[in-house]
């Protein structure tokens, strides 16, 4: 896991985080739009189990990089809100692809978000152990175990083999899969910010106990 760098910037992310967060009474008028989008959306429903701001309404978590460049990250933000409201995915099956992914690239915030969100859409204590340690959790339905094993291949190999993929076209379909590898693809891309610019969970909050890779 990479550490946050904590250098006593004044004008560090309050998380310890190399992206200033930037305060809502600053943003710029286009800015301002990407805010609102984010926290006026589904995404900033106060009975969500995480909150995407913090008390000073400053973002967390990839959302404050999103108001740097609002032209691409309003687009971001949309297909963000499209992969978690409008696919053809249940719940339980998104979370699922979401959280290989966190679990892949280790990242902090978006394991410390999918995972609750996962929990809401029915994900046992034992799955989310599963997936947070890197293995198969013991899923009864089919579609959730193709969901499960595409998403971990195109997390590890970047790609999916013959049999696999004839698998998802054959238990999701084929428009299925498209939303399947876009949404890695998303949060691959999420969490790879993260990572460059040092996001970790909010002030207060427990950051994942990851497995030891050599263990």
């Amino acid at each position: 896991m990479i550490e946050p760098l904590r250098d006593g910037r004044p004008d560090q992310h309050p998380d310890g985080g190399r992206l200033p967060a930037l305060r809502p009474a600053l943003l710029s008028e286009e800015q301002r739009d990407v805010y609102t989008a984010i926290t006026e959306g589904p995404r900033g429903d106060r009975a969500a189990p995480f909150a995407v701001a913090d008390d000073e309404g400053r973002l967390h978590g990839p959302f404050n990089a999103m108001l740097y460049t609002p032209h691409v990250g309003m687009p971001l933000q949309e297909l963000g809100a499209a992969l978690r409201h409008r696919t053809a995915f249940t719940r339980r099956e998104r979370e699922i692809a979401t959280l290989v992914v966190a679990g892949h690239w280790r990242s902090d915030f978006e394991w410390y978000a999918h995972e609750r969100l996962g929990r809401r859409a029915g994900l046992t204590e034992d799955e989310l152990t599963a997936l947070r340690e890197g293995r198969a959790p013991l899923l009864a339905d089919v579609r959730e175990r193709v969901v499960y094993e595409a998403a971990r291949q195109l997390s590890a190999d970047g790609d999916l083999g013959d049999a696999v993929y004839t698998e998802a076209i054959a238990a999701l379909g084929r428009a299925a899969l498209v939303e399947l590898v876009t949404l890695v693809g998303y949060y691959a891309g999420l969490a790879l910010q993260m990572r460059v610019f040092r996001t970790g969970v909010p002030a207060g909050e427990k950051a994942p106990d990851w497995p030891d890779r050599d263990a």
